[in-house]
Parts: C-alpha cells; structure tokens; sequence
C-alpha cells in the first residue's frame, strides 16, 4: 500500500519548508522537499556600494546573525585584494566560535530534543533517579532531587493549565520515543536551563560588533576600536567578560549538553542506520589560525568526500565554474539561456517564474518545478553539508583534533565510523563540533590578549579600502562554514557598484529539488528507508529532516489563502 502524506509547514526550524513523502508498507519510497518561500536579496544588492553588502546580507537571517556579514566581507576583501590584520582575524573567529556555540545548543535542546525526548513522560520520572543519572554523567552542580521535582512541577503547571506554551502540538506518547521517564526530565531540566545559558554567550557578539543579532563588520577587518585602558573603548574589563563567558560556555557543553547526548544516544542506536542519504560530503572549512587566505591552516578544512570514501580528500575550487554550479530544472526560477543551463554563482540569475498552484493545493507538482530553493552541485554531484561534512573531511583530512574527538564519541557509544553516516551520526557531529570551537575559542582570545599586549592593537586595514583605489572591475569569492554547512558568496563588481551578487547557502545544497537528471539532494535522499510507525505523526520524518537544522530564510511576499498577492513592502 502506497500513501502520500505533507508535512507543511515543517516547525522547529527557521523559514518555510514543505516535506512530502510517499509511504510504502510502512518506509518512505520517495519524498520531496519543497522551500515555499522566496528570498530574492540579490536582486537587492545590484547597484550597491559592495562594502555596504555585509549590512543587508546579515539580515538574510536571524538566527546564525553574522555569519553571511563574515561571509560577504571576505568576498569583497577576496575581489578588492585587502588583507586584514591578524587581530582582525582573531576576533572574527571568536565571533564566530559564539554564535556556533550557542546555534548547536539551541538546536539540540530547543529545537531537535523533543523528537527524541518524551516532554510528557518526564511527568512520571522520579526525581531522585534523575538526580543520580544526573551526578553519574556529570559535575553539574543542579543535579539535586529537590532541583528535578522543581522543574517537573513547573511542568505540571504547564499541563494542568492546559496551556503548554512550547511544549504544545507535539507527537506526545508516540511509540518512537523510548527514553525512560528519567532521562526525559533530565533532558527538558537542561532545555529550561539552556534557555537561560544562550542568551548570555550572545553577548561576545554584542561586544565586538555592538550589537547581537545583527553585529557589525566592516571590509578591511573589523568596526571595533581596542584600548586596554580606554574607557569608552573594548577594554580590559570587557575583554575579561569575553573571557568569562567563554569559559562558561565551555563549562556547559562539557558538563550538560555532551553529557546529555551521550545520555540519550544509546536509546536510539537503531538510528545510526537510519537517514544516511547522500554518500557525499562537500565543506568550505573556516576558524583560521594564521590568514584566512591560507586555506593549509584551517581547522575546520576543506574539500569534498565522495562515495564515503574517507581515503580521499577532493580540493575545492570556487573560481572554477566546472565545479559549482546552480540549477533551475525543479525550481521557481528561470534562466536566460534556457532552464537546462548550470550556471556558476559568478553568472548567477535571479529571475522569478512561479508555475505551481495556488495555495491552498494537495500536493505538489514535483514533475516540474516545486521550490523556491535552487540545486546546486559540486561537480554534478549532490552533496551534504554540515557538522557531519565538516568531522568527516576533518577526520579525513588528517586534523588531530577532530580525530580525537571522533573517536572518543564512537568509542563510548560502542560504534563504528559506519554510524555517523546517518541521522544519529549527524545530531552527535555537532555535538562534537561543539566541543572543539569551545576550545578553539578560548586559544584565539590568549592569542588576541597576547598581541594587545605586545603593543598590536590593529584592527582595520584602510589600504584598498576607497573606491578610487579600485580597478574599475573586480570579482571575488567569499567562503565561510555557517552552523548548518558550506556558505559561499560570490561578487562582480563594476565601476564601484556591485554588478551581481549571488549567495549559495548550507540549505540551498541540503534542501534543494531534483536536478536535470533527477539526483536527489540530501534532504530527500535521507528519507529514503525510513520507517514511519504512523503516518498521522510521522515523527520520523521530522527527525531527520531537524537532523540538518533547515534554515530556509527570508521570505518577501505574503499570499492569503487564495493565493492572491496583498501586500509588498518597500523598505529598500
């Protein structure tokens, strides 16, 4: 018996994400993914001072916050030729290491926890035995029974007023769910506590870049002045705060989410088997130790994995336009030279054709075109990326760290470099992703106090930075790894204006439709096999699709239910 079942709208993620699946004898056979909102910001930028860019492509999206500004300023340096000074660097990556610290908790605890974690169940715990897991796992001091039979009456609360607030809506008492009562109140003990622990960790990003979300960058470095005795500068007192709450940060990922993964893992080992997909790996890398320019000292490296072959590292050329490219054969899109055309972001077009029915609809047309998203493709072939891209090509690549915490995590779970090919391996990436820029960080800010107090207090390079510097056209790539994966811009300019601006994101690659030939990308392609125990709550399916933590951002027309346009603001 075959049933086609949509999951519309897909919750827990940022943006709007259609999934739609075809169930044969309880497995998914087929299934498409579907982006149905559209973006549009190139469009935007053509005509821009091109050092304007990182402004206005920050606000793609508010959940990652900096990382498309970090991008965008590397590719007008990368087009303009401005090298930045080595403080400059430093602070970018402990900008960076913030945000991936506090998007990863988010993620498990708030946004992918509870398809695993049973928020009704952990009304029947007993605190007590909560208490011991919790001291057996861990040193974190809120391990009392008195501290659990707090957090499950507050829960209570919520039950009882018949008004769950964030705990609404869920799949509560599906089979799937197999933590004991136990483990279910330790898990949304720590989701209340991360609540209150990621909005501090923020706060670097507020004191470099004024402000979080949102902060600011500037091309040629970075917008902040440093003065270890200057009142009205980044001073020591502040650079000790940064220092403190890294060592916080640090503290609750070793003490409470890592824990907490490794808690809850072995309750689902079936799930190592399970969402695998793509046998495809593609990662940009970032977290520069030296230059970012100097792709050799990367921590997070780069380049492509095929076939699952961990023997091989391919190099990756964003200049070449035989390797990157962007489709339209499934898309809302169209191309000048026809729909068949693979252009290369340096020619990108962003050009609207909407052909698909009117909302409301039963399904989708998925023999023709059925996203907003674009397909891109590395070479023709279909890629994931993300935290399990960015372990594996580390892992491949040789990186000692990496290595080291790859094997510490499948050593204690009891398994096989095989398991981190699917959606367990995937949720446990970034877990362990985690526990290594909590680190990196901590270096950075020694190497930044370091040179600040060796008399190195530079933060900007003006050279190149004024228009009549320039060469009157220029071109050039920005690469970054966002939380969810490889981000890459690419810039043409002309006479100080930006000419064409493209931007490729994480969930571009994991979210996109078909391709000409008919390659399934990594979303679609993880749900092949997965089996669905009720197809009125297809539990499954969110689970590994949350697996990828889909960020499908920045919508810019309303409809209402009849598909009619109402409305457009112009605010640029």
């Amino acid at each position: 018996m075959v049933k086609r079942i949509v999951v519309d709208p897909v919750t827990r993620i940022e943006g709007h994400l259609r999934i739609e699946a075809e169930i044969t004898d309880g497995k998914i056979s087929d299934a498409w993914s579907s982006g149905t909102m559209v973006r549009g910001l190139e469009i935007i930028l053509k005509g821009r001072d091109p050092r304007d860019a990182w402004a206005l492509v920050g606000r793609v999206c508010g959940v990652c916050t900096s990382m498309h500004s970090l991008t965008s300023v590397r590719a007008v340096e990368n087009a303009l030729g401005i090298d930045i000074p080595p403080n400059a660097e430093l602070i970018r990556n402990l900008m960076f290491a913030a945000i991936y610290m506090q998007d990863h908790v988010v993620h498990f605890y708030h946004l992918h926890a509870l398809d695993w974690v049973d928020v009704v169940s952990a009304l029947s715990a007993d605190p007590k035995e909560t208490s011991e897991i919790q001291k057996k796992i861990s040193n974190w001091p809120k391990s009392s029974p008195r501290y659990f039979a707090d957090v499950q009456n507050r829960v209570k609360k919520f039950v009882q007023s018949g008004q769950l607030g964030v705990f609404a809506n869920g799949y509560w008492g599906h089979k799937a769910y197999k933590l004991p009562p136990a483990v279910n109140l330790l898990a949304v003990a720590h989701y209340l506590e991360a609540l209150e622990w990621q909005k501090e960790v923020v706060k670097i990003q507020a004191i470099f870049g004024g402000k979080h979300p949102h902060p600011n960058y500037v091309v040629g470095g970075m917008p902040c002045a440093i003065n270890l005795d200057e009142v009205n500068a980044i001073n020591m007192e502040r650079l000790n705060h940064v220092h403190s709450l890294l060592k916080d940060a640090k503290v609750f990922i070793d003490q409470v989410y890592i824990p907490d993964l490794l808690a809850v893992a072995p309750y689902y080992t079936d799930w190592a088997a399970i969402g695998g997909g793509l046998t495809n790996y593609m990662a940009y890398g970032d977290q520069p130790t030296g230059s970012y320019n100097d792709a050799s000292g990367l921590r997070l490296p780069r380049g492509v994995i095929l076939n699952r072959d961990l023997s091989q590292v391919h190099p990756v050329d964003p200049t070449n336009p035989q390797e990157i490219t962007e489709e339209i054969a499934h898309s809302w899109y169209s191309y000048q030279g026809g729909d068949d055309k693979a252009l290369h972001p340096y020619d990108g077009e962003t050009e609207f054709n909407y052909t698909g029915p009117q909302p409301p609809y039963e399904n989708l047309n998925v023999e023709g075109k059925y996203s907003w998203v674009k397909t891109p493709r590395w070479k023709g072939h279909a890629v994931e990326v993300g935290p399990l891209s960015r372990m594996l090509v580390g892992y491949a690549s040789g990186s000692h760290d990496i290595k080291e915490v790859v094997g510490m995590a499948l050593g204690k779970l009891g398994v096989g470099p095989e398991a981190l090919f699917s959606t367990l391996g995937r949720t446990a990436a970034r877990g362990l992703e985690s526990v290594l820029i909590a680190q990196w960080a901590l270096d950075d800010y020694a190497k930044l106090i370091g040179n600040l107090k060796s008399g190195d207090d530079r933060v900007h390079n003006s050279a190149k930075f004024k228009p009549e510097t320039w060469a009157s056209e220029a071109k050039g790539f920005g690469l970054s790894e966002a939380p969810r994966g490889a981000l890459a811009h690419w810039v043409r300019i002309k006479d100080h204006k930006i000419e064409n601006y493209q931007l490729v994101v994480p969930t571009t690659w994991n979210a996109s439709p078909r391709d000409a030939k008919d390659q399934r990308s990594a979303f679609e392609a993880s749900l092949i096999g997965t089996p669905v125990a009720n197809a009125d709550q297809p539990l499954e399916i969110i689970r590994t699709i949350h697996s990828f933590d889909p960020c499908l951002a920045c919508a810019v027309h309303l409809y209402d239910e009849k598909g009619e346009h109402k409305h457009q603001l112009n605010t640029f």
